[in-house]
């Protein structure tokens, strides 16, 4: 597959950074939707606001507000959870949702050019046309890329930031069950998708599994399942229960990952992560994973879920990240809006 009309990312040096190489920043958007949280959305400000006060530890922290009173009652939470303020910025830039990591940008770096760093601009259509609208979303990582003053690349397909997970050197994981899916890009083919990912995202290897977790509105993210956690090494997601529906999905996805072999015919390092007790609201059951951790510059935020499994999840990740504070926070109230903290926020890389 050809992309005639200019220069792709890839042909130009760019790449998408794996999550622990420095950060400039953490971009969130501010949770202001109850439909995402019914009845529930005044519980997870503590929580949210306790995640930004631990991302200051280590970087600055910019966040889409949709008017100067959401951007003073946040500044409130955010600093009486104890976050260093000089490292927390307000943006005008309105949403429809909170899910940056879905429709803010794919920041990218290249090293010995300038600019060396630029952004992609995916197309945006809440998960499949889900949850309409979304059209103040679709145009937030224009208005970062006018903010930092960067080059914007715009593919003119749909891709989130939930559904795809980097090594950091080239290689690039994914699920058939979202990038396949027809409510994204019925046009194309599993082929084309992956020139789109190579191409856009700087990589040279795709590799796929199969589906997400119950309860995943996305059709299947990568980032509850499985999350690179060096170059040659992950960490995925396992049900212990054989009576549980996670069970069979989670175990298939772990034989794939023992046949995936990366470019020089390595294996992967594979850390098996437990899945917390099944999380139920109202009569569902939520997408709960402890995949879902997010890795900041100095601390790995980590969702946690009132359950036995916590603590050794905790664990496994500590050993995982030994260079930075790894903590649990409690999602329980947050994962009713079926995301957790990778999904809230978007890295932008250091460059």
């Amino acid at each position: 597959m050809t992309f005639p009309d200019h220069p792709t990312p890839k042909a130009l040096g760019y790449r998408f950074p794996a999550e622990w190489e420095p950060h400039a920043a953490t971009w969130l958007s501010w949770p202001h939707k109850e439909e995402s949280w019914p009845g529930k959305i005044e519980t997870i400000y503590p929580i949210y606001a306790e995640f930004i006060a631990l991302l200051t530890l280590g970087e600055e922290v910019h966040i889409n507000v949709g008017s100067s009173g959401m951007a003073a009652a946040a500044h409130e939470l955010v600093e009486k959870a104890g976050a260093n303020m000089q490292r927390v910025f307000f943006h005008l830039h309105p949403t429809n949702d909170a899910w940056c990591r879905d429709h803010g940008p794919a920041f990218l770096l290249r090293e010995g050019k300038q600019p060396g760093k630029a952004l992609v601009d995916w197309g945006y259509n809440a998960w499949g046309d889900k949850y309409p609208p979304y059209d103040l979303d679709n145009k937030i990582p224009e208005q970062i890329a006018t903010f930092r003053g960067i080059p914007r690349f715009e593919p003119g397909i749909v891709m989130e930031g939930g559904s795809i997970e980097v090594n950091g050197a080239g290689t690039l994981l994914t699920t058939k069950a979202c990038l396949l899916n027809k409510n994204r890009n019925p046009h194309l083919s599993q082929d084309e998708i992956e020139s789109y990912l190579r191409e856009y995202y700087g990589q040279d290897q795709i590799l796929w599994l199969n589906d997400g977790i119950i309860g995943d509105d996305t059709d299947g993210h990568i980032d509850d399942l499985t999350r690179f956690v060096s170059e040659d090494t992950v960490v995925t997601v396992v049900e212990s229960n054989p009576e549980d529906e996670n069970y069979a999905i989670l175990q298939e996805n772990l034989e794939m990952l023992h046949a995936l072999r990366l470019p020089d015919g390595r294996a992967l390092n594979i850390v098996e992560l437990p899945m917390p007790d099944p999380v139920i609201y109202d009569g569902q059951r939520l997408p709960a994973s402890y995949a879902n951790f997010y890795i900041g510059n100095a601390v790995v935020v980590v969702p946690t879920f009132r359950c036995e499994q916590d603590l050794e999840a905790l664990r496994i990740l500590r050993n995982c990240f030994t260079d930075r504070l790894v903590v649990g926070l409690d999602s329980t109230d947050i994962i009713w809006g079926l995301g957790s903290f990778h999904c809230l926020s978007q890295q932008e890389p250091l460059g």
